[in-house]
């Protein structure tokens, strides 16, 4: 015999508060299997204990409502286990992502008091193969990896050459303007540098990448903890006032390393501490 339930003796059976039974009746994931019409208390069947269970153990998984509720509402066994498996894989990238930030907190304040290798280097002018649009700053790294693989399609079939070949001479890298960290976008511009000017056409072009004095560190490590090296150069550019407008420039080398390059003033002295090249 199925004994109507009151939603407090539910909820000691379920270990589901009776708030959260009385959301989940009001959303549609959890309906009692009555509701009294004169007094509209809710009235829950003892066949509803393994559901409300599992609902309580989804929800350790912090699997959201609306994905628990495709889950109980699948029309087969497949189905139900598809959904599941689809939090479990959001979950393992989450915990992915999790415990990379905590590496690189870890990191963080273990190099807090590490001393920046710093050089300044004369940047020459170089012809280049590029591709410049306005990004957003969290959209960058994906339009990043397209525009630099285009670009290498390019000069490899060499399909805009005219009479010339096109031969690389050096890292691949990128330009980002001040706008893009003051204002979240700007254009941006990836870039091929060339042995020789190249004419080309559509979408990626010929550019010349200026002359200019920079302040440089190499960027070891994770591509998401970039942003301590921008910070650690930064610092000292800042502590030394030689900082000067105009975009950082990155030279992504073979081994992974990057190459931040941050402008600065020209001078006829080199500043101490910073090794000149």
């Amino acid at each position: 015999m199925d004994v109507p339930l009151t939603i407090g003796e539910f909820s000691k059976m379920t270990y589901l508060g009776v708030k959260a039974l009385r959301h989940y009746h009001e959303i549609g994931l959890l309906e009692p299997a009555a509701v009294d019409p004169a007094s509209g208390y809710r009235l829950y069947s003892a066949a509803q204990v393994p559901t409300a269970q599992a609902i309580r153990r989804f929800r350790d998984l912090d699997m959201p409502l609306d994905a628990i509720g495709a889950v109980l509402a699948a029309p087969d066994e497949a189905s139900r286990n598809e959904a599941i498996v689809a939090h479990l894989r959001r979950m393992q990238g989450q915990l992915a992502r999790t415990q990379a930030t905590v590496a690189s907190l870890q990191a963080l304040l273990e190099d807090a008091h590490r001393p920046a290798a710093v050089e300044l280097r004369t940047l020459a002018a170089t012809p280049a193969l590029a591709i410049a649009e306005v990004v957003g700053f969290d959209d960058c790294s994906a339009w990043l990896d397209a525009a630099l693989a285009e670009l290498h399609e390019l000069v490899e079939v060499h399909e805009l050459v005219k009479g010339r070949e096109l031969t690389r001479a050096g890292p691949d890298g990128a330009l980002y303007p001040e706008e893009l960290f003051q204002r979240g976008s700007g254009r941006v511009v990836a870039f091929v540098p060339l042995a020789r000017p190249a004419t080309a056409s559509g979408r990626a072009g010929a550019r010349e990448l200026g002359a200019g004095r920079v302040a440089v560190m190499v960027h070891t490590g994770p591509f998401a903890d970039l942003d301590q090296t921008y910070g650690a150069l930064g610092t000292v550019v800042a502590e030394r006032g030689i900082g000067a407008a105009g975009p950082i420039r990155e030279h992504y080398l073979e081994d992974g390393r990057t190459e931040v390059c941050w402008p600065v003033v020209a001078a006829d002295e080199e500043e101490p501490g910073v090794p000149p090249r």
